[in-house]
């Protein structure tokens, strides 16, 4: 007789920014289900709010995963400080537990600088996924070019993979 399996726990990683926001979605620590964009023009955090309610009904997590907008190292515009209280919101609402990461302890973990660039950052969640996110790793931006949206995804699968490292009640599994 087989044993049934042990479910995996399933991350939803959320990078929200000016222009809308990134999303992964990993299903254990190596596995990347799903990973994206939510551009948003008008009524920014109502839309994204609306996007995050839409993932959270496709994927089902386990746990949500953010940048801690308010922690001291964040650099966080209000409107996304208020985009963050309200998910945090919408999970608890929804019955899912949020993790809330510094982007130093994020840096930290997977560069070993808190200091990091988000160009290495982005390097280091490609070389980790190359098949899915190698050929969407932007080129470096020189100082007089805007961020590339795609830079989203990449903080968010870094979220994700950090959940994973910082908190070992996770780690060992269900």
């Amino acid at each position: 007789m087989s044993q049934p399996k042990e479910k995996q726990l399933r991350v939803l990683a959320i990078a929200p920014s000016t222009r809308g926001l990134g999303f992964a979605v990993m299903e254990g620590k190596s596995t990347l289900v799903d990973w994206g964009l939510k551009a948003v023009n008008a009524d920014k955090n109502a839309r994204s709010l609306s996007n995050v309610a839409n993932l959270i009904g496709i994927y089902n997590p386990t746990i949500i995963v953010l940048e801690d907008a308010h922690s001291k190292s964040s650099r966080r515009s209000s409107r996304i400080q208020a985009l963050v209280s309200s998910i945090v919101e919408l999970a608890d609402d929804e019955g899912i537990p949020v993790k809330l990461l510094a982007r130093t302890k994020v840096r930290t973990a997977l560069l070993l600088n808190p200091r990091g660039t988000i160009h290495e950052l982005a390097e280091s969640v490609a070389n980790r996924f190359p098949a899915e996110l190698g050929l969407r790793l932007p080129k470096k931006r020189k100082p007089w070019m805007s961020e590339d949206s795609r830079m989203d995804i990449f903080r968010a699968v870094a979220l994700a993979q950090c959940v994973f490292t910082f908190d070992r009640s996770i780690s060992a599994g269900p």
